[in-house]
């Protein structure tokens, strides 16, 4: 019997009943930890853009890429932050002076930034 491709190409076949199935396997990838930003990337491909995450998945890189995206919005959330804190005022003496009005400006300051880091690297 003549090789098929998938043979020629190191495949193996292996035989259920009557049938010969392919022994495919993904490719073992290294576990790095993902993160909220990566999390929240994975739940936007798996929904929006299958194609990617399905390249990503077979090719193994899936782990390494969500991990690469989680670092990139994390950098960029917390740079934000700083900028706008600076750009705004809001220093420590504030928060020493006024509490409540240093956590209203932080957490308005904290949705902001989330909102550009969801524009810019998790949705794009």
């Amino acid at each position: 019997m003549a090789k098929t491709i998938f043979e020629e190409l190191g495949g193996k076949y292996e035989r259920q009943g009557d049938y010969l199935i392919p022994c495919i396997a993904l490719p073992t990838e290294e576990e790095q930890p993902i993160g909220i930003w990566g999390q929240r990337h994975l739940h936007y491909l798996k929904q929006y853009r299958k194609v990617i995450y399905t390249n990503l998945l077979t090719s193994g890189r899936l782990n390494a890429y969500l991990a690469d995206i989680d670092k990139q919005a994390q950098e960029r959330f917390e740079r934000l932050i700083e900028g706008m804190k600076q750009a705004q005022g809001i220093t420590e003496r504030l928060k020493e002076e006024n509490a409540l009005e240093w956590v209203q400006h932080l957490n308005n300051i904290r949705a902001c930034a989330r909102e550009i880091v969801n524009e810019e690297i998790i949705f794009a």
